[in-house]
């Protein structure tokens, strides 16, 4: 995922950059060309050359305060520089000459900038020291060298010079600097990322320690009542409770991904849970469990885990007599794009082929049906097995959690 404050910082480092490269280049090409000039009596195309290029890099440079395009800057000073690089290589002994080597500091431009720039750049030079190559082996000329022999060391000097300024004294100090910028802003992005993680997770197990609480209250409000229909609904309300406190918490021991958690472990855990909370811990239930290491919102797992928790809970109290063998199955697999399919149920009494769960009476069975659509899902009964089984067919939701209606 793309950072917007880290490339922001990046492209503010590379805008400096190439400005900066500019101004320095310009400057010192100025130099170079008046030294060539009234120093090194070199006349001609070199200094000229060198005067030209100063004098339009300085107005392109100037006018990316008009545009702002950095990379139409960017080319328009790689191809002078390329260009003066070629005519001053040319009339400086060709494929000989100490210049030579600015070309590679184009390249190097272009790495610095981009990947590709860099790729184009150094595939165009090489191809242009392979014309020179092959200019200097032939017999035909269409310049000869206007460096004079007294000052060949004084020209390769100044050469290499510019050269050595321009990678080290402003390609590399600017370089750094902005290296030293771009680590800085990391780190400082970086502790604050941190400190929202630590506060996220600080959320979730303030979330989740509260549904306890409640939990705890509904537990003790249950026990404190004499009507059997009436604690049983609170246990209900209870496990609901539960089941989503369960998500906070595996939201809060998560330390790589804080937004999704694993499927199968919620689901083994919840199902666990239900069974000793309805059939207590000497029981004959089997859970079957059939999952992918499949990863969901908490938009999508909250509903999904409630459907579970209102299935089992069903499943547990109406469909498996209270001292039987039985068995639960719940399985996932994803079918597409965002897509999942779940196949719950129990080998129990089940209910009778005409039941509707849309038109059903029992909370329970009204919020499978409604949490369904709340996930934009589908709700199909199994005939062709003995007991309940279900066929939800759901998408993983990743927006605010809304209530059920």
């Amino acid at each position: 995922m793309k950072n917007p404050i880290k490339d922001k910082y990046r492209l503010q480092d590379k805008t400096d950059l190439i400005l900066k490269v500019n101004y320095n280049s310009s400057l010192f090409a100025l130099f170079f060309g008046l030294a060539c000039l009234f120093w090194l009596d070199i006349k001609g195309v070199i200094p000229y050359t060198c005067f030209g290029f100063a004098g339009l890099n300085l107005i392109n440079t100037v006018l990316y305060k008009l545009h702002g395009k950095l990379i139409v800057t960017y080319n328009i000073t790689s191809l002078l520089a390329m260009i003066g690089a070629i005519m001053v290589t040319i009339f400086s002994g060709g494929i000989q000459s100490p210049f030579i080597f600015v070309l590679a500091i184009v390249v190097f431009a272009g790495y610095v900038t981009t990947q590709v720039y860099g790729q184009l750049y150094l595939i165009v030079n090489l191809a242009v020291l392979a014309i020179l190559f092959l200019y200097d082996m032939g017999d035909f000329r269409i310049s000869e060298d206007t460096v004079p022999l007294e000052a060949k060391n004084w020209f390769a000097f100044l050469s290499a010079v510019f050269a050595i300024y321009l990678l080290g004294g402003v390609f590399g100090r600017n370089l750094l600097r902005a290296h030293h910028k771009l680590y800085k802003s990391r780190n400082e992005i970086q502790e604050r990322i941190e400190e929202k993680e630590t506060l996220l997770k600080e959320v979730h197990h303030r979330v989740k320690n509260n549904l306890q609480t409640v939990s705890s209250l509904l537990s003790l409000q249950s026990r404190a009542i004499d009507d059997k229909k009436i604690s049983n609904i609170i246990k209900s309300s209870q496990n609901r409770v539960v089941s989503m406190a369960m998500v906070h918490e595996m939201l809060y021991k998560r330390d790589d991904y804080l937004s999704k958690i694993e499927l199968k472990p919620y689901v083994k855990e919840l199902c666990d849970y239900l069974v000793r909370s309805v059939k207590g811990n000497l029981n004959q239930i089997q859970v079957k469990l059939d999952i992918a290491d499949n990863k969901l919102s908490i938009d999508t797992i909250i509903p999904l885990g409630l459907i579970i928790n209102e299935t089992i809970t069903n499943a547990l109290k109406y469909g498996i007599a209270e001292d039987q063998e039985g068995e639960i199955e719940v399985s996932l697999r994803k079918i597409g794009d965002n897509r999942y399919e779940m196949y719950l149920g129990d080998n129990g009494i089940g209910y009778s082929e005409n039941f509707d769960p849309k038109n059903a009476k029992s909370l329970g069975l009204k919020l499978i049906y409604n949490l369904t659509r709340q996930l934009r899902g589908t709700l199909a009964r199994d005939l062709s097995k003995k007991g309940t089984y279900y066929r939800i067919e759901f998408e993983e939701i990743i927006e605010e959690f809304n209530s059920v209606d």
